[in-house]
């Protein structure tokens, strides 16, 4: 989408003499100007026998040939002078349009940590409340989150480029009011993840790095499904938010998540069905009839000490007839990332495989 330099917010005289010192606009202006000038010259015969022809028909009423004469001499040169600052314009636009941008919002703590492993972190002006990782953007601005987005302080950035979630309505409309670009990436499964990776590097210029990136962690996925795929998979319920009482109900991790893929990758079969939500409620009763292998708490709440971790467990001992119970295979993983379809996907991997196999992945760091 190309608009003028001066309608974009974060436009400035400095921007301008950093393009024309590259020379992209001076290329671009010399390629252009030519063919106004010589469309100009072009006109100027046309006005020459014009103007003849009247002092032969009008040569004794010299106010009505001068009006006439101006006339025609108007008509001919204001197209060309129209089409002279068209192309003037026309090679502004694009030279703007060839830069990448270089301030840019992140709407989403995934996009953020995107944006850095490709390189680009010194490009972000900009994150969300939840925005904590790497340690450098937990510096950077907070603007809000995509339910309560904070509208004045996004607009005193001066961003030339939105990155944010495909659902996020109220961010996009924002981004067409003010005229400023916008990106909406889908980051709801593995294919989507790896896809919005290299979107987001197309179109900020750094293609390279997040292809290297996007294969990297396919490379790392594959290793995973191809060590685990001779063993049996063993049932797993993986539960998330606040699981410090399982006499409640507890949300699970559904089938048609990017979690659920984790799991998978991981060696485990998820107990939730595929009909059911995503991220299901699911009751103490449903545990005791699935009786999973293995029970995976994970999540910030999960974050407990060893007298905290012994109070649960002791809670579950309540229900020995759960396999997991019984053989004493309940685990906690309190990494507060664990709901970040970003780059670091591959460390949950990890961490799930070495629960659910422990004999397999004993000796791996």
């Amino acid at each position: 989408m190309t608009r003028k330099p001066e309608s974009l917010p974060g436009y400035s005289s400095h921007t301008f003499r950093r393009l024309k010192g590259e020379g992209k606009l001076w290329h671009s202006l010399s390629s252009r100007v030519p063919r106004a000038i010589s469309g100009l010259a072009d006109s100027l015969p046309l006005v020459e026998n014009m103007v003849g022809l009247k002092l032969i028909i009008l040569n004794k009423r010299k106010f009505a040939h001068t009006s006439f004469l101006a006339f025609f001499c108007a008509s001919a040169f204001i197209p060309a002078v129209i089409l002279f600052f068209s192309v003037i314009q026309g090679a502004f636009n694009n030279v703007y349009a060839e830069s990448a941008p270089q301030r840019i919002i992140s709407m989403s703590p995934a996009i953020t940590e995107i944006l850095f492993a490709i390189g680009a972190g010194d490009k972000v002006v900009g994150v969300t409340d939840f925005c904590v990782y790497p340690p450098e953007a937990a510096k950077l601005p907070k603007l809000g989150g995509i339910l309560n987005p904070n509208i004045e302080a996004m607009i005193s950035i001066r961003p030339d480029l939105i990155i944010h979630h495909y659902d996020s309505v109220k961010i996009q409309d924002f981004a067409k009011t003010m005229g400023v670009e916008y990106l909406p990436v889908k980051l709801t499964d593995l294919n989507s993840i790896l896809d919005s990776i290299q979107k987001i590097g197309r179109k900020i210029d750094l293609a390279d790095n997040a292809e290297k990136l996007a294969m990297k962690l396919k490379t790392d996925i594959d290793f995973y499904k191809n060590k685990l795929k001779p063993y049996r998979k063993k049932s797993v319920l993986l539960l998330l938010g606040d699981s410090d009482d399982p006499m409640r109900d507890l949300y699970a991790a559904g089938r048609n998540t990017f979690l659920g893929e984790l799991l998978d990758i991981a060696g485990g079969e998820n107990i939730i069905p595929e009909t059911f939500a995503e991220y299901p409620k699911v009751s103490r009763e449903y545990i005791i009839k699935k009786s999973p292998e293995a029970i995976i708490i994970a999540g910030p709440m999960a974050n407990l000490s060893s007298g905290q971790k012994q109070i649960n467990l002791r809670r579950w001992a309540r229900f020995p007839t759960i396999r997991a119970v019984k053989n004493n295979n309940i685990h906690f993983i309190g990494n507060d990332y664990i709901l970040i379809p970003g780059p670091r996907l591959i460390s949950l991997i990890e961490q799930f495989a070495k629960r659910i196999h422990p004999k397999l992945f004993a000796n791996s760091n």
